[in-house]
């Protein structure tokens, strides 16, 4: 998939913003544009530590037993090895990830459904595909998303 434009994945719109290929595989950068309510399962990397910054909006950040609630220009880190989530609380919400090193942006590339010009419709969604996927990249499902 081109990364130079934007893709559905779980309902919401993905960009890869800086492709780990671009940092010799150090970091890759991808932005979340999010409705309200969205919320990936409950889910655990055992590779690479996450750093969500919120750019637009609101959202609760789950890490482990610990729930934040963050709005714009408040920063979220989830470290490997540790169960995380979030969960959208404002109408929409913006996220920038940064994941250490690159990987997973591979992973959002290939389950991903290019963004039709014109078109907020979001594309169908295989869950069981993505999970299955998962699993190649050093992510695992840990339990079910949040809910408000």
């Amino acid at each position: 998939m081109n990364t130079d434009h934007p893709f559905w994945y779980l309902g919401g719109k993905v960009q890869v913003t800086v492709p780990g290929a671009a940092t010799g595989g150090k970091l890759s950068v991808l932005t979340f544009d999010d409705p309200k309510d969205a919320a990936p399962p409950l889910h655990v990397h055992e590779r690479e530590d996450e750093l969500w910054v919120v750019l637009d909006g609101r959202i609760t950040f789950f890490l482990d037993a610990e729930q934040h609630d963050l709005e714009a220009g408040q920063v979220a880190f989830g470290p490997r090895g540790v169960p995380h989530s979030y969960l959208v609380r404002s109408p929409r919400a913006r996220l920038a990830a940064v994941y250490l090193p690159s990987g997973l942006d591979e992973h959002f590339s290939i389950n991903g459904t290019l963004v039709v010009p014109g078109d907020d419709t979001p594309a169908p969604f295989d869950i069981e595909a993505v999970v299955a996927s998962a699993a190649t990249y050093g992510l695992l499902v840990a339990g079910p998303p949040p809910t408000p």
